[in-house]
């Protein structure tokens, strides 16, 4: 389900390096920077590690790409909200914290000479079978990363990695064999389907709005922010060719063909005027931006008043998170760039969500209405139903079987199998989704006699993410977290 797009793959591989390290367990994926110090800039701080707004972005953002791959592109925010992104990121981050809590107290650390060694390995930096320093600056510059942000964020994944070594299980036979007869034990299945065609609901405005008296707070306002901005179009100024020729000779390793061979600077000429426009529109910018602080602003600049919202971030998602993270007392945002400019934000309100009106919120109510009134309604006819149903019987079905039984579909088919060998009771109902229940009769199980012995990698999964999960518990009761930012 997941393309993995790849373009000029070999200048993006530090990205793609860095994004892709994880660690079993929910709470290891994704890693950032971490600051030390007070709470100056930071939105959260866990024991002795402080995370900034940086490190969440930095998270979140990679989540999302996650995320997109998964949906093949077609994710969005209104979904990433719905999946609560920003709070995983939060919490990936805060996981991440209390481990590296741990190795504070316990002065774990990872060296220079480690961190040598881990880098100059990396065949992303190779040149001619050997690391090259001249590469490692490059790809470095080509993705906006300091020597000091790679090097950081090595030595982090390879403190948490080497924690991790700590706690490595060792699997026993015995659980090598309950966990393989739990996976290949078969069941013949008498099942029967039921769907919301075989319900009727009240659908008056009387009993919608009953429901929605019952469930206000489930339909709010957007929480949103008024905020004045200016807008600092990039310029088109002429440069002299000296001018010209001392960016080139200082920026040339950013100007590369599909290749990575340096662009001569003829070629590469109108990507260096345009470089230098825009650094002397961010120059203007930074100025206005001190002006709009100290209320100098010219006479002849222009400013904008907007409403945001979750859902019309006007300027995108990351520049919304670091609106979201401002205060009355800390209103400013120093410019950030745009498709066509830099902007400059200062925020004047933010407006908390509240409950709508019975009008406002009634589309949404009475689609929610006839949704959980008829999955209410098809629960209780299969409760009712359940121990006097006579279905379709199955062979002899295992959970990896992969069957498309009758009148589902393969996804409705997986989801029934899986549910049913977690199931522990013989008769039973199973809730597709809100249209679907399925309900169940074990007839007869038996284990399978010719599964082969291979689950000891799953057994050592299963152990490494519960007791890592019990780390992350018994750290979260040791180190404080303290949260500065509502809403993580």
């Amino acid at each position: 389900m997941i393309t993995w797009m790849q373009r000029h793959r070999k200048y993006l591989v530090v990205t793609i390096w860095i994004s892709s390290i994880a660690f079993v367990g929910a709470g290891f994926m994704g890693w950032g920077q971490y600051s030390y110090g007070d709470k100056a800039g930071a939105i959260a701080k866990v024991g002795e590690v402080s995370i900034s707004n940086g490190d969440l972005q930095k998270s979140y953002s990679r989540l999302y790409q996650q995320y997109n791959k998964m949906f093949q592109g077609n994710f969005d925010e209104a979904q990433a909200k719905s999946f609560g992104l920003q709070q995983q990121a939060f919490k990936q981050l805060v996981n991440q914290a209390l481990i590296k809590n741990m190795a504070l107290d316990y002065q774990l650390r990872v060296n220079d000479q480690e961190l040598l060694a881990e880098i100059t390995s990396q065949e992303m930096f190779f040149e001619n079978g050997a690391f090259s320093k001249e590469i490692y600056n490059t790809l470095l510059s080509q993705n906006n990363m300091t020597m000091k942000e790679y090097e950081s964020d090595v030595r982090d994944s390879m403190l948490i990695t080497k924690i991790m070594k700590m706690f490595n299980p060792e699997t026993l036979e015995f659980e090598n064999e309950a966990l393989e007869s739990a996976m290949f034990i078969s069941d013949k299945v008498n099942y029967k389907i039921l769907t919301s065609d075989m319900i009727s609901i009240d659908g008056s405005k009387e009993a919608v709005k009953a429901y929605w008296e019952n469930s206000q707070m489930n339909y709010l306002s957007e929480i949103n922010y008024d905020i004045e901005i200016i807008k600092t179009a990039i310029s088109t100024s002429s440069f002299t060719d000296t001018e010209v020729q001392e960016f080139y000779n200082i920026n040339k390793n950013d100007y590369t063909d599909a290749e990575g061979a340096i662009l001569s600077l003829e070629l590469a000429k109108s990507q260096i005027v345009a470089a230098l426009n825009e650094k002397a529109s961010n120059k203007t910018a930074l100025k206005q931006y001190i002006a709009f602080k100290k209320a100098k602003l010219d006479e002849s600049t222009q400013t904008e008043k907007l409403n945001i919202t979750p859902s019309n971030t006007v300027f995108g998602s990351e520049i919304f998170s670091e609106i979201e993270a401002l205060n009355l007392s800390k209103p400013y945002l120093k410019p950030r760039k745009i498709d066509n400019g830099f902007v400059t934000i200062k925020l004047i309100a933010k407006n908390e969500a509240n409950p709508k009106t019975f009008e406002q919120a009634y589309d949404l109510v009475k689609v929610d209405h006839a949704r959980d009134e008829k999955l209410r309604a098809l629960e209780e006819m299969a409760t009712n139903s359940v121990n006097t149903f006579n279905g379709t019987t199955t062979g002899f079905l295992t959970r990896e079987d992969g069957v498309k039984l009758k009148d589902l579909n393969a996804q409705e088919s997986a989801l029934f199998l899986n549910s049913l060998f977690e199931s522990e009771k013989k008769r039973g109902k199973i809730v597709i989704d809100e249209n679907k229940v399925v309900i169940f009769n074990i007839l007869e199980q038996k284990l399978l006699q010719d599964f082969k012995h291979n689950q000891g990698s799953t057994t050592k999964q299963i152990k490494s993410a519960m007791l890592e999960a019990g780390l992350i518990k018994l750290l979260s009761g040791h180190y404080k977290t303290e949260k500065f930012v509502e809403g993580l």
